[in-house]
């Protein structure tokens, strides 16, 4: 129980101290690859921040244990949104990028809502995994596109292309190996505390593995690199849902159980559906702190929700 602790507390940490060094060196990165902010935040940043999900989610399955990887990619994925959006707009207001609002948010809604339709087949089995990971190319591709045909800025990098790289290659390192130290010590706490594994994948390990997108967030914003923050979560999200969701799938396929229908999935979709309405509709695409503390409330209602449904069955 004591490592334990001193490995949820290291872990969060480490990672907010790599991801400082992360963003910096991918930021540097894109500008001399060609690629804006906010390409380089749907791309490599989001599936950097989100291995740590498809990791825990393959070891869950191989392991037997769907409903953690379930709960994990769910769970992360309202995380993202709620906590990472929430705490970043909190730090600092941030500008939604107008491809995000035209054409990303609205992919990320239907996604969302083809995960919701697969669900209620009441199993994901190798037949959804495989239309989930056949997408996910096809997707990154049609980001990759849609973002190069635009005509945002590029940063102008200011540090050497091998220290660039170096920054980059060893934040994500750092951040990866710091999120598995983080979710191991948190596990073993819900464990001591005889917490079931839907909601350990719901809360302690989708927070812990979303801990790299929820510091490489605030250090994005904190450079004022809000369209990387926004990038971020998006393709997060989006690999969350295909890649995550899809690779569990055809490892071990499972049935759905009633809870995720019933609670995690509508919440899920409802907040997609809701970020998009807040930049859509916000003046200028703005998220100013007041939206922040929404989202922040909005997830503290959903952990209590948890706790209504699924705590008195343990």
């Amino acid at each position: 129980m004591f490592w334990a602790a001193v490995a949820v507390i290291g872990g969060i940490a480490l990672a907010v101290l790599s991801a400082d060094k992360f963003v910096e060196g991918a930021a540097n990165l894109a500008s001399r690859l060609g690629m804006s902010n906010l390409l380089i935040g749907l791309t490599i940043i989001s599936i950097g921040t989100s291995a740590p999900e498809l990791l825990v989610s393959a070891v869950a399955a191989f392991n037997g244990s769907p409903s953690l990887a379930l709960g994990n990619a769910l769970g992360s994925n309202i995380t993202n949104i709620a906590l990472v959006l929430g705490a970043t707009a909190c730090i600092l207001p941030l500008i939604a990028p107008r491809q995000s609002v035209k054409n990303q948010l609205p992919l990320l809604l239907l996604i969302s809502v083809v995960i919701f339709a697969l669900a209620y087949r009441g199993t994901f089995d190798l037949l959804s995994g495989s239309l989930l990971l056949a997408a996910l190319p096809a997707v990154l591709y049609y980001l990759s596109k849609d973002e190069a045909a635009s005509e945002e800025n590029l940063e102008i990098h200011s540090i050497s292309l091998s220290f660039s790289i170096v920054l980059t290659l060893g934040g994500l390192t750092v951040l990866l190996g710091s999120s598995e130290v983080l979710v191991w010590g948190a596990v073993e706490i819900a464990r001591f505390f005889k917490v079931s594994e839907l909601v350990i994948g719901l809360t302690i390990v989708a927070i812990g593995t979303s801990l790299p997108e929820l510091a490489a967030s605030v250090a994005a914003a904190l450079k004022n690199k809000t369209d990387m923050a926004f990038g971020t979560v998006i393709g997060s999200n989006i690999f969350n849902s295909l890649g995550v969701i899809g690779i569990a799938s055809i490892i071990s396929p499972f049935a759905i159980e009633p809870e995720v229908l019933q609670r995690d999935l509508p919440w899920t979709l409802g907040l997609t559906l809701l970020l998009y309405l807040l930049a859509r509709f916000s003046a200028r695409r703005t998220f100013p702190r007041s939206y922040g503390i929404l989202l922040l409330l909005l997830y503290v209602s959903y952990l209590w929700h948890i706790s209504l449904t699924t705590m008195p069955n343990q």
